[in-house]
């Protein structure tokens, strides 16, 4: 049986692999970065409400994992094309590896984002801003 298939069979499977960690990983630490920091600028809304606007910055951040990892995904599959250049294990790892590198770096800086925000917004409302608490 001939096959025009000049390279590994499943190293497409690793390489979509990767395409999918860094898609769902990066994902998942969006979720949980927007989540945690949300539930800080609900906190600011009750405690101090001229403040939500300017709380809103880590829901942003994490936010914006998931388009990092939605754009290594696009990068990774679009790399994946067997019919046209051999495509090897070598090439498999690689994209597995990188989508994994990707992926849980954004999982673990949106933990970080939802920690770090919820904290830095509950608290920080507590901080005086600008001079009007001195009394002259």
């Amino acid at each position: 049986m001939s096959s025009t298939f000049s390279g590994d069979e499943t190293a497409p499977f690793f390489g979509f692999l990767g395409a999918a960690a860094a898609l769902v990983f990066s994902c998942m630490g969006a979720a949980y970065g927007t989540a945690k920091s949300g539930v800080g600028v609900a906190s600011m809304g009750v405690m101090r409400p001229e403040l939500v606007m300017k709380s809103i910055v880590p829901v942003v951040m994490a936010g914006v994992l998931g388009i990092y990892g939605l754009i290594i995904a696009v990068i990774i599959s679009t790399g994946i094309n067997p019919k046209a250049k051999s495509y090897y294990l070598f090439d498999g790892y690689a994209h597995l590896s990188s989508g994994l590198a990707c992926g849980l770096a954004g999982l673990s800086a949106g933990m970080a984002i939802g920690i770090v925000g919820d904290a830095g917004v509950r608290y920080g409302s507590f901080i005086p801003l600008g001079f009007e608490y001195v009394v002259a």
